[in-house]
C-alpha cells in the first residue's frame, strides 16, 4: 500500500514552529517582525503564482513581505540597483530574485550580487559551496524542503541507494548533496541522473529512494521502480486544467511505498522553507 506524504499537512506543523519562535524570540522581546523583500521581473504567469502564494504564506504567518514587481523590459542594470537597495536595506532581513529571469538578463550575474547573508533562496555560490562543504548556510528551499519531509516522515535514508533525476542548481544538484551529506538526514549512496542519461531504467529499477525534478510531465512511469520504492516527485504542470508532476503517478501508485502528491506534496514544503530561511536570517542578522 502507497503512502502519501502530504506535504500540506507537514508545512502546517512547521508554520505553528516558525510561529512560536516569532513570538518567542521576537515579539515578546520587542522586536521588530521578520521581513522577506521579493523582485519579480517580467509576467510569467507562473511566477506571478508563485510570488502571490510566497506572500499570502508570508501573511498568515506573522512575517512581512515586500514586492518589487518590475516590467518585462528592465535592464540588468535597474534589476542590480534594486538588489542593491535590498542588500543595504537594514529592514529587509532576506530576499529573493524569482526566477526564471528573462533571456536579456544574465542570471549568474544577478545572483552573485546578492548578499549572501540575505540569499534565502540558497541560490549564492557562497551558500552553495559551504552546503557542499557541510557548513552552516543557506540550503535552497525545495532541496530542504524533500530532507525535511523524509526527515519528519521518518524515513530512513543513511546506507539507502537514492537516484535522482533532474540536474538544476534548483533542486536536483542541492538535493544529491545533502542526499550524501555525512551527516543525518544523509548518508545515502546518491546517482545524479538526467534527461540525456541512456538507459535511466537501469538506475531507477535499483534506487531505494527516487527524486523527480526533471522538468517532464509523467517521466516516471511504474515499470521504471522496484516495489516498495519511494518516490519524491518535484515537478508541477498545468495541462488541460489539471496539475501534473514528473511522476505518472497512477501507475506508481501501488507500487512505490511512500509518494508525494502533485499538488500538495513538496510545493508547500518549498514555500514553508523559504520563510523558515527568512526567520534565520533575522534572528542572524541582528
Amino acid at each position: 500500500m502507497t503512502q502519501l506524504l502530504d506535504g500540506n499537512l507537514l508545512a502546517k506543523e512547521i508554520k505553528n514552529e516558525i510561529c512560536k519562535i516569532i513570538e518567542k524570540k521576537i515579539l515578546n522581546k520587542n522586536k521588530r517582525i521578520p521581513h522577506l523583500g521579493i523582485i519579480l521581473t517580467g509576467n510569467n504567469s507562473s511566477s506571478i503564482t508563485y510570488v502571490n502564494n510566497k506572500i499570502k504564506e508570508c501573511k498568515n504567518i506573522g512575517i512581512k513581505s515586500s514586492l518589487i514587481h518590475l516590467p518585462i523590459n528592465t535592464s540588468e542594470k535597474e534589476l542590480l540597483e534594486k538588489i542593491k537597495e535590498m542588500n543595504k536595506n537594514p529592514y529587509i532581513d532576506g530576499f529573493i530574485v524569482q526566477l526564471p529571469l528573462e533571456k536579456h538578463l544574465n542570471q549568474d550575474k544577478i545572483i552573485l550580487s546578492i548578499n549572501p547573508k540575505k540569499d534565502v533562496d540558497g541560490f549564492h555560490p557562497e551558500n552553495f559551496g559551504k552546503m557542499a562543504l557541510e557548513m552552516t548556510a543557506f540550503f535552497p528551499a525545495t532541496a530542504l524542503g524533500i530532507l525535511t519531509l523524509l526527515e519528519k516522515y521518518k524515513i530512513q535514508i543513511s546506507g539507502k541507494y537514492t537516484v535522482i533525476i533532474g540536474r538544476s542548481r534548483i533542486v536536483g544538484r542541492p538535493i544529491s548533496i545533502l542526499m550524501s551529506r555525512k551527516n543525518n538526514p544523509g548518508n545515502s549512496t546518491v546517482t545524479l541522473t538526467h534527461s540525456k542519461t541512456p538507459n535511466i531504467e537501469f538506475y531507477t529499477k535499483q534506487a531505494d529512494i527516487i527524486i523527480v525534478a526533471v522538468g517532464i510531465p509523467g517521466f516516471l512511469k511504474g515499470k521504471m521502480i522496484k516495489k516498495g520504492a519511494i518516490v519524491i516527485d518535484v515537478g508541477i504542470h498545468s495541462h488541460e486544467k489539471k496539475i501534473l508532476g514528473d511522476v505518472d503517478f497512477y501507475s506508481v501508485y501501488g507500487k512505490a511505498s511512500y509518494l508525494t502528491p502533485v499538488p500538495g506534496g513538496i510545493g508547500p514544503m518549498t514555500r514553508i522553507m523559504l520563510l523558515k530561511n527568512t526567520l534565520i536570517a533575522a534572528l542572524n542578522n541582528r
